[in-house]
């Protein structure tokens, strides 16, 4: 598919998992278990795998994960690169202090990126405020459009499940793109029309339900305390009291033999469902392995679930209404 006048893979690289430990106040935000180095290996095997996306964000390890970006792709160029702004860091407590849309903030935070980034010009900035205004967005996107006619970005965007957000903005010759969340499990159909209709790109977050999707957890599955997953600040609940929600199991297992279908992996399957509602979806699944990475590029050999498999999933999935994303209330 064409982004950014880039011929690229639909799908992307989600750095969320690599950015190690971050906390606002003394509650976790990251995932466990991340390890640097086979943080740059994951990257490096997913540009040996096609993928040339990589979606991050100055929150994601309070910098870290843009710095460990840097490293991995300082011989790649070409490589694409979506950050997000919008949250004060601290990098050395690793600690998330507190939202900040203030337009003079805008610019210095795009310029902290870069250097984290080791970039002259990043290629999405998103505003990293799903519930913020249109109104307190207009002078942020005003500051980012600034930025772009500088040099220092190439376009932007929102991070955002509001579907009059991203309508609001969509006229704009630079705003290109939106990040929602998305999953065979909790549909987002009025985005979905925003984005098609307005021909934006969606960066599909949350495109394996934090991992749910895998298949790797059951009932008896207990995560970290350490991991964002066993913390109440999730906002769709595919994980309660650090296990596994009983109700999103219930769903993935009445759909797992069509997601599996021709030989796909229940990643792949995920993955393919997404292409399937649209080709200007671009999942960014999360990981911190080259095993996960290989496992998620893989989804490539197969493309878009067959429309009668669509059709199927449709027929036997049970979801529930309260917590779809294709529509928010402030």
């Amino acid at each position: 598919m064409k982004f950014l006048d880039h011929e690229i893979s639909p799908l992307g690289m989600g750095c969320w998992p690599i950015g190690g430990p971050m906390f606002t106040g003394d509650q976790p935000l990251g995932y466990a278990n991340s390890d640097d180095a086979e943080s740059v290996r994951a990257i490096h095997a997913a540009l040996d795998g096609g993928i040339t996306l990589f979606d991050t964000a100055a929150a994601y390890g309070a910098g870290h994960a843009e710095r460990l970006l840097a490293r991995a792709l300082k011989d790649r160029q070409d490589a694409l690169i979506v950050t997000k702004i919008g949250i004060t860091i601290d990098e050395d407590s690793k600690r998330l202090i507190f939202e900040d849309t203030e337009p003079d903030t805008v610019l210095p935070a795009i310029e902290a990126c870069l250097s984290r980034l080791g970039r002259d010009c990043i290629d999405v900035v998103l505003l990293h405020q799903n519930g913020l205004s249109v109104g307190q967005a207009w002078p942020v996107f005003e500051e980012m459009e600034k930025a772009c006619a500088a040099g220092k970005i190439r376009s932007y965007g929102w991070s955002t499940d509001f579907t009059d957000s991203a309508a609001a903005f969509a006229d704009r010759p630079h705003f290109r793109t939106i990040e929602h969340a998305m999953n065979v499990l909790i549909d987002a159909p009025r985005m979905q029309d925003v984005v098609r209709d307005r021909n934006l790109t969606a960066l599909i977050r949350s495109p394996l339900a934090m991992g749910l999707l895998s298949g790797k957890y059951g009932a008896g599955s207990k995560m970290s305390d350490q991991d964002i997953r066993a913390t109440p600040n999730l906002v769709t609940r595919y994980f309660q009291d650090a296990t596994a929600n009983p109700a999103f199991l219930a769903q993935l297992d009445a759909v797992r033999d069509l997601l599996t279908v021709d030989g796909r992996s229940l990643v792949q399957g995920a993955i393919c469902w997404l292409w399937a509602k649209g080709g200007m979806n671009i999942p960014i699944p999360g990981a911190r392995t080259v095993g996960q990475i290989e496992g998620i590029a893989g989804a490539l050999s197969y493309g878009a679930l067959p429309e009668d498999v669509m059709a199927e999933i449709e027929a036997v999935i049970v979801r529930d209404a309260a917590e779809l994303h294709s529509e928010k209330e402030r």
